[in-house]
């Protein structure tokens, strides 16, 4: 699989950064394909790393959130999340190079208590991977929490305005099927999530 790499890798031509601020890098790109032609404009951008938290109860309840997404200028339910604090870096992780296990699994513990109020010790690290591999040089690193016990109320940033609700594991499910979770990497972590249960369970697929 790597031995293509050279044979289809797109050369960088120049680059034009078109916002460039704390939040975000937006650019407009020119690449030479592996023909020699060069062909632009390819827009792209760098943000922040991020989490994403199957995070469930003692009485195995999903832990879920809901706020306004204002991307499809909606209110959606879906699990815990937040991007990386990294604190003499750019707020995008790129800009440094990509973040650390280490460095998620802090902002996971962080993101889960500050806007759920709940804890735990039973972590799993499911995937990293990037976030939209089209456009954006961020990641996603997904995972498992277990057993969650209520610690504390929420501490929510100045933009945030969101409600905790348990969901049933049935219920959840189905409106997974039904497209009710609106955002495909919460989507992906909880399969992913289920498929690590029904494995340590011995349940079938």
């Amino acid at each position: 699989m790597a031995k293509d790499q050279d044979a289809l890798a797109w050369e960088l031509v120049r680059t034009e950064h078109i916002i460039q601020n704390e939040w975000i890098d937006l650019r407009v790109n020119a690449y030479r394909f592996p023909n020699g032609q060069v062909y632009e404009p390819f827009y792209c951008y760098s943000r922040r790393d991020y989490v994403v938290i199957v995070a469930t109860d003692t009485d195995g309840r999903y832990i879920c959130v809901r706020q306004f997404r204002q991307g499809i200028g909606k209110v959606t339910t879906e699990f815990p999340a937040g991007g990386l604090e990294r604190p003499g870096h750019m707020a995008y992780g790129s800009s440094d190079g990509p973040s650390t296990e280490a460095e998620a699994f802090e902002a996971a513990k962080r993101e889960l208590r500050e806007e759920t109020g709940y804890e735990t010790d039973e972590w799993v690290h499911l995937a990293t991977m990037p976030a939209n591999a089209t456009i954006s040089d961020n990641y996603a690193f997904l995972y498992q929490a277990r057993n969650c016990r209520r610690v504390s109320g929420q501490a929510l940033d100045e933009t945030e305005f969101l409600n905790v609700l348990k969901i049933e594991p049935e219920v959840f499910e189905q409106m997974i099927r039904s497209g009710g979770v609106q955002q495909s990497d919460h989507v992906l972590a909880w399969y992913m999530a289920r498929e690590l249960d029904n494995k340590q369970s011995g349940s079938p697929q």
